[in-house]
């Protein structure tokens, strides 16, 4: 992640945490889904996990819970709403999930919302994924997928990556990003649709 994309999520992160969530119903269904898959002795890793909001809810259900974030400044707002939620089992910090210094593992599962996408490494961040994961350990994870028909806009998004208005972003598809996660190294045991969007995916996957 370069120092310019670090500092567009610095920028934004008082707003991105006041935003609402736009989709609660697909949002509720997502962590719902993923709870199921977790146990109560279970480590947890997340990646990309902006000002904590997924890993405060997530946390009561496992027994230890680590948020990393590109953004120092998504982390500190994190490490806020963690200290007044009152959670001991969840702590946050700053790492890129594609320069080789996420928390040492093993995880029994790692989870990344909306974050694959915006790696400048994909394979790299996913093969670090793969390692840090138990033998039979879970990636669970839901992307936007914007390749195919918005390939269009690319120059526009290049153009406002320009500026510092706008991040580093993958087109992808959602056959594609399977591809690439499957050649990482996992088997991918279930995919759901919580948006009735094919654009955001969401993949259960095991390590192999």
């Amino acid at each position: 992640m370069t120092a310019t994309a670090t500092a567009f999520w610095d920028k934004i992160a008082p707003k991105y945490a006041a935003q609402p969530v736009k989709d609660i119903a697909a949002y509720q269904a997502t962590l719902d889904h993923t709870r199921s898959y977790l146990k109560p002795g279970d480590r947890v890793l997340e990646i990309g996990c902006g000002t904590g909001s997924t890993a405060i809810d997530l946390a009561p259900a496992v027994a230890d819970y680590v948020a990393t974030d590109v953004s120092g400044k998504m982390v500190e707002i994190g490490r806020e709403k963690c200290r007044d939620a009152g959670l001991q089992n969840l702590s946050f910090q700053r790492a890129a999930a594609d320069q080789g210094v996420l928390p040492e593992g093993p995880f029994d599962a790692v989870l990344a919302f909306n974050a694959l996408h915006l790696l400048d490494d994909l394979d790299a961040g996913l093969a670090e994924m793969h390692d840090r994961l138990a033998p039979g350990g879970l990636l669970i994870s839901k992307t936007v997928c914007i390749g195919g028909a918005f390939s269009p806009f690319r120059p526009i998004i290049a153009a406002m990556q320009l500026f510092n208005k706008a991040p580093h972003v993958l087109f992808l598809t959602a056959d594609k990003l399977r591809a690439r996660i499957e050649a990482a190294g996992f088997e991918i045991t279930d995919v759901q649709d919580f948006n009735n969007s094919a654009k955001r995916p969401y993949f259960v996957a095991r390590k192999r």
